[in-house]
């Protein structure tokens, strides 16, 4: 009896060896990998045979036409599965794939930890102004201490919109570092987000009564610019902004107002419009903004986590196992 080969492609954007090295050891599966730059005629020769196509969810990394989207999938007959690395899925039209009968998996709660601890990071950062310290120190002398100080997050309040698997973690951090955490989740009952670790409140409790409000939520229609300049009036004079959700749930152009007016007295953004945004923007202007280049969850342990949740995902689909 003859074994068909499952055929497993990706693109050659930077991925932890242990993907190929986990699939290699699987019999009757093999792996084929595209360059982005290379000769669009050889990658589209093995997309055409793939059964998976593990794809990387880098929205400003991976060229467009590879999106899986209505176009590549009409391509792929043979395709069974897209696997997004990782949380989250922008270069994959999910309906599109479930219209062509393709399943989508992703590796939520992969980077959950890593992802958690960076919000802490910026929390910290931000609260306690060590990123104008650390700029300060590199430009003059003579300014006095007190001119940077900043505040504990002990006893302050987070607002965490959105509590699944990274917000849950942070919520536990968050409660270790003495603060009060609330949480609104339109996917949650009250009673499972107080099993989560928060407090339950509305979407404009929350912006009421937090002193940092952090996104953990997916970016979809239901929150593409959910933080607008509405949203960031309505929050506390004085709070702060942190976000490791996705480019475009928050308004840039709202924050910077927010944050120029001074009624936020900064923020800690981890995702943007653009990835990297330019270096003219006005964010990266101000010394009250800890940015960083969507790396929350760009960490040894998260990747590793991600690949070994990946492979497990995409062995077990093409031996028949249901998830």
């Amino acid at each position: 009896m003859t074994t068909i080969q499952k055929r497993v492609v990706r693109s050659d954007l930077w991925i932890d060896r242990a993907f190929d090295e986990g699939l290699a050891g699987t019999p009757d599966i093999s792996l084929a990998v595209f360059p982005i730059a290379g000769d669009p005629s050889m990658a589209w020769d093995l997309l055409a045979g793939a059964h998976v196509y593990h794809i990387s969810a880098a929205k400003d990394e991976l060229p467009q036409p590879y999106f899986a989207r209505a176009e590549l999938l009409a391509r792929c007959p043979n395709l069974l599965c897209v696997s997004a690395g990782g949380a989250g899925y922008d270069t994959v039209d999910v309906a599109a794939c479930t219209a062509a009968g393709v399943a989508v998996v992703n590796q939520a709660g992969g980077t959950a930890a890593s992802v958690a601890e960076h919000t802490l990071a910026l929390m910290l950062g931000v609260s306690r102004r060590m990123i104008e310290g650390d700029r300060r120190m590199r430009r003059e002398i003579g300014y006095a201490r007190e001119d940077v100080m900043g505040h504990e997050i002990r006893g302050h309040t987070v607002g965490l919109v959105g509590i699944g698997h990274i917000g849950r973690r942070v919520a536990a951090l968050a409660r270790a570092f003495g603060m009060d955490v609330i949480a609104t989740d339109p996917l949650l009952s009250a009673d499972e987000i107080e099993r989560r670790g928060a407090r339950p409140v509305s979407f404009e409790e929350l912006l009421a009564q937090a002193d940092f409000v952090s996104l953990h939520c997916p970016r979809d229609k239901s929150t593409l610019r959910m933080m607008n300049a509405d949203a960031f009036a309505r929050m506390k004079k004085g709070a702060i902004f942190v976000t490791t959700a996705r480019g475009g749930v928050h308004d840039e152009a709202a924050l910077v107002q927010a944050l120029k007016s001074g009624h936020l007295a900064g923020a800690g953004i981890d995702v943007w419009d653009q990835e990297p945004p330019p270096l003219a923007h006005p964010l990266l202007a101000m010394d009250n903004v800890f940015a960083t280049f969507h790396v929350a969850g760009v960490i040894y342990e998260g990747r590793c986590n991600v690949v070994s949740i990946s492979v497990e995902q995409i062995v077990g689909l093409l031996v028949g196992e249901r998830f």
